[in-house]
């Protein structure tokens, strides 16, 4: 089997675990995540089966959008609530003065990534050395906030729509919110509402899937076909020739506007991700079937 399932995540999995448990359902070795969510964390999970897992290393570049709860008035060494709490403080803040510091934290801002994360220094992981009480220096590094939005907020939480760039951590913006409004503040709730081309309403709820595995039903039919998740790139039918010429792996003249494209054969099959530059077409990544 091939394709793209796109998983609703539950609380308490792992991204890893999702995947260690789709290996049985699908009977397959050849599987992997589009984007690691932390076990508090909920929502979408693409998980690239068979030859679609060629698809990944595009997919990890991919923009994501979360809705998260910022709880103010609490610090923890996790810069969520499953840490230990650091400090707590009454909180006296009111909508507007929220929304005054939000544009802050909007466009391209430096993030230092947190001590509980995966990230490796001199070969060890962060989460390593934090549990062992150790703390190391991190360098801030760029990211980008597309768009960050309060849905709603009660005095002491705010829900928040955060569209961001790979490498973005929910929770230390959180904190860093907190920060910036004097009472510090942690991540209560994450939730993925959408990776790249994939949303909730599109998602399947793992143990939706297990129960209908375990009764022994078909599941192929969630598989997404692998050129759903180059939906918004431009898409090119091949000419017979061009066509047997990317199979063998050969760029081919055509005109083209510059950019990438999703080239198929006559006869409706996705071939590969190619990009057009000064009228020569070249494969970035063949899909097709050997």
């Amino acid at each position: 089997m091939n394709g793209i399932v796109i998983i609703d995540k539950p609380q308490e999995w792992t991204s890893n675990d999702v995947v260690s448990r789709l290996r049985r359902v699908f009977n397959t070795r050849r599987i992997g995540h589009g984007g690691t969510l932390d076990p508090m964390a909920t929502g979408v999970l693409p998980v690239f089966v068979g030859r679609a897992t060629r698809g990944v290393e595009f997919f990890e570049h991919a923009e994501k959008t979360y809705e998260t709860v910022l709880r103010f008035g609490m610090t923890t060494d996790t810069e969520d609530t499953t840490g230990k709490v650091l400090t707590e403080q009454e909180v006296q803040m009111t909508e507007q003065q929220l929304n005054a510091i939000l544009p802050r934290f909007r466009g391209e801002i430096l993030q230092v990534p947190p001590m509980y994360s995966a990230l490796k220094v001199n070969g060890q992981k962060l989460y390593d050395l934090a549990r062992k009480g150790r703390e190391v220096e991190r360098q801030p590094r760029p990211i980008t906030i597309h768009e960050l939005e309060l849905l709603s907020f009660d005095g002491q939480n705010a829900r928040l729509r955060v569209r961001c760039s790979k490498g973005t951590y929910i929770r230390t913006l959180c904190k860093d919110i907190g920060e910036a409004a004097g009472c510090g503040g942690c991540m209560a709730e994450l939730r993925r509402v959408q990776a790249g081309e994939y949303t909730l309403e599109g998602a399947v709820p793992l143990r939706q899937l297990l129960d209908i595995s375990e009764a022994g039903e078909d599941v192929e039919h969630f598989l997404r076909p692998v050129d759903s998740m180059f939906a918004s790139v431009p898409k090119m039918t091949l000419t017979e020739i061009n066509a047997r010429r990317v199979r063998n792996g050969n760029h081919f003249n055509c005109h083209a506007q510059p950019g990438r494209y999703r080239v198929y054969s006559p006869e409706g099959e996705f071939l590969a991700l190619c990009q057009w530059e000064d009228g020569v077409m070249s494969t970035i990544k063949s899909f097709f079937e050997v």
